[in-house]
């Protein structure tokens, strides 16, 4: 009777592990290529015992011992034990970051065919182990990991992050902490943009004013921004330990010498992470420029019509200098690739330049674009002759680039690149600036855009898609000073990304639910990542009588906030209660603040009465949409106003006609909106650029600017039947995003039906 009910127990524990959602059993990210539930748990307490079955693993099983010893207090012994954890070889495992994964209540076993394949396979562990583990008060008597068969192995082979850390400068240790990030998400390659107009950041001994001179600067234009931010949110502030005195002025700054640079290489290595260095070329050279005159056509740095002066391609000495900067790089540097960067080149002074000239004419140069390609090939050409290969942005494409050139495509507005660069056969990292640039500003969506975003383009031919090596984001750092910066612009969009690029099923319903465990343990971490969005309301609200303002809580562990006397909600503000009885104009300010006291974002959400707007009934209406079309750059819709039409559409919905294919432009679409009940509206209107919407001849939302994608909303209370509808948008370069939906009574977001529509 006993075996019987035993029998039983365990068929209804099977049933309970399959029923439950893995995504909140397993909650790893990027998840894995194959993921088998089982039943049970697996305990490790001081008496477990670790067992590196095989020597090429030994570091991998440090970073084990590493990991597990701050919470048990001690390392695990390599005694035999009931108890184990096996690293073992498998030589079956061809993927070199691939690993299998068992854990039974008997026994762990990781299996892996390469290092780095293991080291991936503990970052699994680290995932399933307690959050507790990140930051142990004190050492644990267990720790528990669910019962699973994993087989896992990337999609794609580059996974990469990147950090300006030009523009702004952050100290080694910050570095290492973001590559521990890194290695916890399975990315491996850190792409380090060390130099730009605005700073020289590491030592080259043939130089050495490189970094005495052009690591350091006077407070620019983009330090005033931030510093005025700062007075309100103290993530904005200039890092003190950066500022010096030199001359009586207060200089901003600072460097790595080599001997940093090599320590960062080689924690980043033990990690299995490949620092790439981008040292840009011919432009973007300011700061060295400035320690070398000589290097420029005209003898000094200075700004060209859109960008800064770059060195002069028609002067061997610049060759010299160039090839022995890099020889210092690639002797430091093992990683494979070399980046130069080639992008956003000011070539006019190239075109005034007599020796330039000279050059062109001897080489059968036709332009300054070609001209550009001559130096790109020489330095090519040199970084092979050291074992290395070349890495460059999309506009290195423009004058011709070799085949073996690697091209990161980020002008998302150029929409041909990647199609241009497969033809010529050159492999393709995908970074848009559409998706992929962290640092524009995050919003409701950007998480939701990065995990959806396609490594290969779809009009990529299949025979191609092998070219296209994976994908990276970027952050650019000219408005983000402080390391606390940095974690909220990368965090949470780099877990999206690390799934997007490992992960070949996505599943953002899942990983939307994984994320939420996640966030726990990033509040473990110290990291100061962007909290979830506040959902369940409008930013521009509007009640009848009255209304109701209530919030869900995306974590329990958070408190919702509120102030209504104009000041943001502080630690000690009153809680927000379940329903907020909303009935006077009012602004209710309400921010969602972490069990550590990090506040997320704060919304301002404004509230005013109004009545239902009535119907009209317009004469011989049709279905659709008009959209007027001006073929013109508009810094805002207001600057449409009277403006005549180059061109006017008929669309069945809020959409850009297909046809339209100038990169910049303005569109005005105009008609009557039919709404099938009365009630208060919520309308979600998304730009990139800019829009304003007014419906019933009332603003509801305004979005106007250029801007990269952001979502706005608002309501407006309308009465059953039709309403003039009005929205202007705005595309100012560079790829553009429009989307439109409502919600009526609280219900969900929903694209509007083209039946509602007519003109």
């Amino acid at each position: 009777m006993q075996r019987f009910f035993f029998l039983i127990s365990l068929c209804t524990l099977s049933i309970l592990v399959r029923a439950q959602d893995p995504s909140q059993r397993y909650p790893i990210i990027p998840f894995p290529s194959s993921l088998v539930p089982a039943t049970g748990q697996f305990t490790i307490t001081a008496n477990t015992a670790l067992l590196v079955q095989d020597k090429r693993f030994a570091n991998e099983g440090q970073q084990l011992q590493e990991l597990l010893q701050p919470a048990l207090g001690k390392q695990l012994t390599a005694n035999a034990s009931a108890s184990k954890i096996l690293l073992q070889h498998d030589p079956s495992i061809t993927s070199a970051e691939g690993y299998a994964l068992r854990i039974t209540p008997q026994q762990i076993t990781l299996k892996a065919g390469q290092p780095a394949g293991m080291f991936r396979a503990i970052q699994t562990i680290r995932q399933l182990l307690p959050i507790g583990i990140e930051q142990p008060a004190k050492p644990l008597a267990s720790l528990t990991l669910p019962a699973v068969t994993i087989q896992d192995q990337p999609a794609y082979a580059w996974r990469g992050m990147h950090l300006d850390v030009s523009r702004h400068f952050y100290s080694i240790d910050y570095l290492k902490t973001f590559i521990d990030r890194l290695a916890l998400y399975k990315f491996n390659t850190f792409h380090l943009h060390l130099t730009d107009d605005q700073g020289w950041r590491l030592e080259i001994n043939a130089y050495p004013k490189l970094t005495t001179i052009g690591a350091w600067r006077t407070f620019n234009n983009q330090d005033s921004v931030v510093l005025k931010r700062a007075v309100t949110n103290p993530d904005f502030d200039l890092p003190k330990q950066f500022l010096r005195q030199q001359d009586g002025q207060t200089q901003y700054g600072g460097f790595y010498t080599q001997a940093q640079m090599r320590d960062l290489i080689a924690y980043a290595a033990a990690r299995h992470i490949d620092i790439v260095p981008e040292i840009d070329m011919p432009g973007h050279l300011s700061a060295a420029i400035k320690a070398y005159p000589f290097l420029s056509c005209t003898g000094q740095d200075g700004w060209g019509k859109t960008f800064s002066v770059p060195v002069c391609p028609c002067n061997e000495p610049t060759y010299t200098f160039m090839e022995t900067v890099l020889s210092e790089i690639i002797a430091l540097f093992p990683s494979q690739y070399v980046h130069i960067g080639a992008d956003e080149v000011e070539k006019s002074t190239w075109a005034q330049t007599p020796a330039c000239l000279e050059l062109m004419k001897r080489e059968n140069l036709k332009n300054v674009e070609e001209l550009q390609s001559y130096f790109v090939h020489r330095i090519e050409q040199f970084v092979q002759s050291k074992g290395k290969k070349l890495m460059v942005w999309d506009d290195a494409l423009e004058g011709g680039l070799k085949p073996s050139s690697t091209v990161m495509y980020w002008r998302s507005w150029v929409k041909n690149a990647p199609q241009k660069a497969v033809q010529n056969g050159n492999n393709i990292v995908m970074t848009p600036v559409s998706h992929l640039y962290f640092d524009s500003p995050p919003g409701s969506q950007s998480v939701e855009n990065v995990y959806k975003l396609p490594v290969v383009p779809q009009d990529i031919p299949a025979s191609q898609a092998r070219r296209f090596l994976g994908a990276q984001a970027n952050i650019w750092t000219e408005y983000i000073p402080t390391e606390n910066r940095v974690d909220y612009m990368s965090m949470p969009r780099m877990t999206a990304l690390a799934e997007m690029v490992w992960s070949a099923k996505k599943d953002y319903p899942s990983y939307q639910k994984r994320l939420l465990q996640h966030y726990l343990r990033m509040e473990q971490m110290g990291i100061h990542y962007r909290l979830p969005d506040l959902t369940g309301f409008a930013e521009e609200n509007v009640f009848v009588d009255k209304a109701a303002l209530s919030i869900r809580k995306p974590l329990a562990s958070y408190k919702l906030r509120y102030t209504t006397n104009g000041t943001p909600p502080t630690a000690t503000s009153p809680e927000l209660p379940a329903a907020l009885t909303i009935d006077k104009p009012q602004t209710v300010q309400v921010a969602a603040f972490t069990p550590s006291g990090v506040r997320g974002d704060v919304y301002a959400l404004r509230y005013q009465q109004q009545a239902y707007a009535q119907p009209v009934t317009p004469a011989g209406t049709q279905a659709g949409l008009t959209c007027d079309l001006l073929k013109k750059y508009f810094k805002a819709t207001t600057f449409m106003k009277d403006l005549p039409a180059d061109s006017t559409y008929l669309i069945n919905n809020l959409t850009v006609p297909k046809t339209v294919t100038a990169p910049s432009f303005g569109t005005r679409f105009r008609g009557y909106l039919r709404v099938p009940e009365t009630g208060v509206y919520s309308f979600f209107y998304t730009c990139d650029d800019g829009g304003v919407l007014r419906i019933a001849n009332r603003l509801v939302v305004d979005n106007d600017g250029n801007h990269f994608p952001i979502e706005k909303s608002g309501q407006v209370a309308l009465a059953k039947g039709m309403h003039p509808f009005e929205a202007d948008f705005i595309e100012g370069g560079g790829g553009f995003t429009l989307k439109l939906k409502y919600s009526v009574n609280g219900s969900a977001p929903a694209a509007i039906p083209d039946s509602w529509f007519t003109h």
